[in-house]
């Protein structure tokens, strides 16, 4: 082959090789045209008024709780109630020895009898002295001594009574009787057991029905509850529900009964009390519970779901659908969150649209293709929430 064929040979591989590359490039610049509009669906922001559920942990309190202490000393002799038993006002409890306050009992009626005898002698003496005296056969002075052991006589018999209720008291109260009627608890002493006066603790009686749930409030909350304190139809408004530990619900109407006369100022809270029928007995005190409050919003306001929330670095963000179906990253502040959905405080307005689902496959700036929220599977509008 002479050397013309061969430049012949090169410039038809190098037009090949040529065409090759720009038909290359040209498929290339194909390939890479704008990227498909991704899929998601939305919500369109409300307005709408809300009503949301408060907890706060509480305690089962008694609204009348005494406890059993002896006002006389001794060893109980006799206990009359079983534990946990049903007590009646006035209902024996338990009975100390009460066999030297009946011998002080018996004392002080017979020293109320001796005085009452001597008094009634000076009173005799009284009255014949001042008549001997009206016709000058005695000394005035023997009057005077005969009035002055009357009243001396008369000191006695006041004396002689004190006594004799000192001592009945004594012998009524070895008798230790209920002062209400509610539960008597477990006791606290068995039979045999010395007693001392205001110290040994016998037993405790609670009444549970009525009974209460105390609660702490912030003090930001206070001017809420005062409201509901003093608003007679806040039972129908606004509800306060008690979750047990099992789980389950008691529902009896409660009503607040008394809020606390001062903030406690190492925890900025204030003790609410808020009292429940408790016919059944289902509540008892000492019980620890969650209590629910329904919380009706003032106004209305903005609603959406809270999967279209995404938090980043502290900050809560939400995608907005805008011109030409472009997401918007946007920084909103939230409020209360209530079941799957979140009050915006700020951000967004009524009518914009946000991302609910797959937010999490959009960036800045990228096309969407949307479908209502509310028509997605498993999609739901704004629960506990009511549209005007």
């Amino acid at each position: 082959m002479n050397t013309t064929n061969y430049i012949k040979l090169g410039i038809v591989i190098l037009g090949t090789v040529t065409l090759a590359s720009c038909g290359g490039d040209k498929n290339a610049g194909q390939q890479q045209g704008p990227p498909p509009a991704t899929p998601v669906t939305t919500y369109t922001v409300s307005d709408q008024e809300v009503i949301t559920t408060d907890s706060y942990p509480g305690v089962v309190v008694a609204l009348n709780e005494v406890e059993l202490r002896p006002q006389v000393g001794g060893y109980i002799t006799a206990i009359y109630v079983k534990d946990g038993q049903k007590v009646s006002k006035g209902q024996k409890l338990y009975e100390i020895d009460r066999t030297k306050y009946i011998a002080a009992n018996n004392t002080a009626k017979a020293n109320l009898a001796v005085a009452k005898a001597n008094r009634d002698k000076a009173k005799k003496d009284a009255d014949r002295y001042t008549r001997l005296a009206e016709q000058d056969a005695v000394a005035k002075q023997r009057v005077d001594y005969a009035l002055t052991d009357l009243a001396n006589a008369e000191s006695q018999v006041a004396a002689a009574q004190a006594q004799l209720s000192s001592a009945a008291n004594d012998l009524q109260r070895s008798i230790i009787v209920s002062p209400l009627n509610g539960t008597i608890g477990i006791s606290q002493v068995k039979l045999g057991a010395l007693a001392t006066p205001g110290t040994t603790l016998l037993n405790t009686v609670s009444s549970n029905n009525p009974i209460a749930v105390d609660i702490a409030v912030n003090q930001a909350e206070i001017p809420r509850f005062v409201r509901l304190q003093k608003n007679t139809a806040a039972v129908k408004d606004s509800l306060f529900n008690i979750q047990l530990q099992d789980g389950s619900i008691y529902t009896g109407q409660g009503h607040i009964t008394a809020i606390d006369r001062a903030v406690d100022p190492q925890t900025g809270t204030i003790k609410v009390r808020i009292s429940y029928p408790n016919a059944e007995g289902k509540l008892f005190a000492g019980m620890t519970v969650n209590l629910k409050a329904l919380n009706k919003a003032s106004e209305h306001q903005l609603v959406i779901p809270y999967k279209s929330v995404i938090e980043q670095l502290g900050e809560f963000n939400v995608f907005v659908v805008g011109d030409s179906s472009k997401a918007e990253a946007r920084i909103v502040q939230l409020g209360k969150q209530f079941d799957k959905n979140v009050v915006v405080k700020s951000g967004l307005k009524q009518g914009e649209v946000v991302v609910v689902d797959g937010v999490q496959n959009v960036r800045p700036g990228a096309v969407v293709t949307t479908a209502p929220a509310d028509a997605a599977p498993g999609a739901q509008p704004a629960a506990g929430a009511v549209k005007k």
